[in-house]
């Protein structure tokens, strides 16, 4: 078993870190959702002209 100055001591060293990490300034980053899927059978924006696909024999 510890001494009692020593679990004294351990305390107040971890209240003395806890202290110092709630007055450090800290930045919250916002969590992007990801985008929903299109439905089946769409592609993409409903205003965007459909595009279509070319293929060029040499």
């Amino acid at each position: 078993m510890l001494d009692p100055w020593i679990i004294e001591q351990i305390r107040r060293r971890e209240e003395e870190q806890r202290r110092y990490r709630d007055e450090q300034p800290s930045l919250e980053v916002p969590a992007d959702n990801p985008p929903e899927p299109a439905p089946p059978g769409t592609y993409g924006n409903k205003d965007e002209p459909e595009r279509g696909v070319a293929i060029l024999n040499y």
